[in-house]
């Protein structure tokens, strides 16, 4: 199976289990208790970390962060599809395809 995954922002996401989170100095920090290692999620990734507690479509994310920070739609939906990908490749997230079934 590839590491890679292109995510679309009409797919649900969710949290994958088995994560100990913790606030740090206004930023998430969290420990994979899979794979043995730490990251640095930041104050945003956070915030969209803290979002996909429950099933959340992408665009719910994208709509959500926009209304809350200064930045252009198409900025906001980059950046958020890339920290996505990179928490799917490590494994973070889980990605339902068809949100209709």
């Amino acid at each position: 199976m590839l590491n890679t995954h292109k995510i679309s922002l009409e797919c649900l996401i969710i949290q994958s289990p088995g994560n100990i989170v913790s606030d740090m100095d206004g930023e998430k920090v969290m420990m994979s208790i899979y794979n043995g290692k730490y990251y640095n999620l930041g104050e945003i990734g956070g915030v969209i970390w803290d979002l996909i507690e429950k099933p959340a479509l992408g665009n719910q994310l994208i709509a959500k962060l926009i209304t809350e920070y200064n930045i252009e739609k198409a900025d906001c939906e980059e950046q958020v599809s890339n920290f996505l990908e990179s928490l799917y490749k490590e494994g973070l997230i889980q990605i339902v395809e068809d949100s209709n079934s």
